[in-house]
């Protein structure tokens, strides 16, 4: 019952934001395969965990903005994504731990480069600052594009929805650089998990549990 009851939320979310063929989409959803999340074996701190300068790459799936508010997962424990049907995209990030590493508790966790490459060959690629605060708006640059993505605005807006226990983090993405709540008045908060920045393996790869 609960899986059916999540895989209606996800349909329904599409219909308002999939956009006509041929369209940028003004909006999207992520979420982070944490099977794929991979960082250097050094500089970490004594338990293992990422420092100031770390390395890392990760992947994951893209989907319709509002497939994932209230708290909805993106990925199944083994890395499949929970709503293949609905799944638009690739979703590629590399990058740099900033701040306090794995420790930062509030603010700039890494700075970044995200490719979102979509079913239909286009490709989005940001670059900026991302968040250890889930609810907060992020603004990252737009620095290249191809196909309907060609012309996209110069900004996007993130939002980290939140982060959950070895699925890795969920995100929020809006072109254009306006609100990040823009299309949807929904609650974008996310319960507590007992991570503050989620599950991260002590060496350098995870597999999902």
């Amino acid at each position: 019952m609960k899986h059916t009851t999540l895989v209606f939320a996800a349909a329904v979310a599409v219909m308002p934001f999939a956009g006509n063929a041929g369209e940028p989409l003004a909006a999207l959803d992520v979420a982070e395969d944490i099977s794929r999340f991979v960082f250097s074996a050094a500089p970490v701190f004594d338990d293992g965990m990422p420092a100031y300068g770390n390395a890392f790459i990760t992947q994951g799936y893209l989907y319709p903005a509002g497939t994932l508010d209230g708290g909805v997962e993106g990925t199944l424990p083994n890395g499949d994504p929970a709503f293949p049907d609905l799944v638009i995209g690739e979703w590629t990030c590399d990058g740099y731990f900033i701040g306090d590493g794995m420790r930062t508790e509030t603010g700039a966790l890494v700075m970044t480069r995200q490719v979102y490459r979509f079913n239909d060959g286009d490709v989005l690629i940001s670059h900026g600052a991302e968040l250890v605060d889930a609810g907060v708006t992020v603004t990252r640059a737009v620095t290249g594009g191809t196909g309907d993505y060609a012309d996209a605005p110069a900004e996007i807006d993130q939002v980290l929805l939140g982060m959950s226990d070895g699925y890795g983090v969920r995100l929020q993405i809006e072109l254009g650089g306006g609100s990040a709540d823009a299309y949807g008045d929904e609650d974008h908060t996310e319960w507590e998990s007992g991570f503050p920045v989620g599950p991260i393996p002590t060496s350098g790869s995870h597999e999902a549990g």
